[in-house]
C-alpha cells in the first residue's frame, strides 16, 4: 500500500538514511540518559519515551498539506501535471488511505469509523479513477488519519519497534475487500484477485519499517502534489 496503495505491504527496501538518523538520535539520547544518570537525575527508560517528539515535524507537515488542499474547488483537485499522472485529489486519497491502511487495518489502532477509509484509494491504484472527493472530505480524512498517527506515536516507545506485523492472509484481504462501499467493490475484487495470480508470499514487517514507510509515502506524494500546485499557479506546500 505504500506505493500504488492496495498491495499489503510497504515500498520499503533496506532500512533507509532517515531511519539511520533516528537510531542515531536514539543512541544520543541514551547517552544523555546515562550521564543523567550518574548525576542522580531521574530518567526515563526506552520502555518510558514516546516516539512522538522524533515525529514533530510529521504533524506540522500535515498542517501544511491540509493548508494547501482545504482551499482548493473541484476543478483544482482534479488538475495534473500530465494526462498520464493522477491528479491533486487521487493523491491525497492515496495518502489518506495509506495510513489508515497501514496504521488501522495492519496495526490495529484507531476507532472503527477509520475502516472505510482503508482501501479509499482502491479505484485510484487499481484502475486510475478519480474518486472526486471534494476538498472537505479529503482534509477530513488527513486529520482523522493524523490524529489515530500522533496517539499512536504518543502511546508507543522505542522498545515497541521491533513489534512485528504478520503477512497479510488471504483470508484477511478477502474480509477486508467486502468491508468497502459498494461503488468500490468491483476494485475490490481486482486487488483480491491480482494478489491471488501473484502468488506472492510478502514478509512480516516492524513496526519501525511501518511508520517510517508511511511517513516517507506521505512525503513523496506531498511532494508531487506541491509540483502540481506549483505548476499551475496555485500556492505550494509552505514548510519550515
Amino acid at each position: 500500500m505504500f506505493d500504488h496503495g492496495a498491495s499489503d505491504e510497504p515500498f520499503l527496501s533496506s532500512p533507509s538514511f532517515l531511519s539511520h538518523c533516528f537510531l542515531a538520535c536514539l543512541d544520543m539520547i541514551v547517552l544523555f540518559i546515562l550521564e543523567d544518570k550518574k548525576q542522580g537525575i531521574p530518567i526515563m527508560t526506552e520502555h518510558q519515551l514516546s516516539l512522538l517528539p522524533f515525529y514533530a515535524g510529521w504533524g506540522r507537515y500535515t498542517q501544511r498539506l491540509v493548508a494547501a488542499i482545504a482551499p482548493l474547488t473541484g476543478e483544482q483537485l482534479a488538475l495534473r501535471n500530465t494526462p498520464q499522472h493522477w491528479s491533486i485529489g487521487m493523491y491525497v486519497t492515496h495518502i489518506v488511505a495509506n495510513r489508515a491502511w497501514w496504521f488501522h487495518a495492519r496495526m490495529g489502532e484507531g476507532s472503527d469509523d477509520l475502516t472505510s477509509l482503508e482501501l479509499w484509494a482502491l479505484g485510484v491504484c487499481e484502475a486510475d479513477v478519480d474518486p472526486c472527493h471534494p476538498a472537505a472530505e479529503l482534509v477530513a480524512g488527513l486529520e482523522k488519519t493524523w490524529q489515530m498517527i500522533q496517539k499512536t506515536l504518543a502511546r508507543l516507545t522505542p522498545a515497541d519497534l521491533e513489534q512485528v506485523v504478520p503477512p497479510l492472509s488471504e483470508a484477511e484481504r478477502v474480509r477486508h475487500a467486502k468491508l468497502v462501499e459498494p461503488a468500490l467493490q468491483p476494485f475490490a475484487q481486482m486487488w483480491v484477485d491480482r494478489a491471488a495470480l501473484s502468488g506472492e508470499v510478502r514478509p512480516a514487517v516492524s513496526l519501525q519499517r511501518i511508520i517510517w514507510g508511511v511517513l516517507e509515502h506521505d512525503i513523496h506524494h506531498g511532494s508531487e502534489i506541491s509540483t502540481i500546485l506549483g505548476v499551475h499557479g496555485l500556492p505550494v506546500l509552505e514548510l519550515d
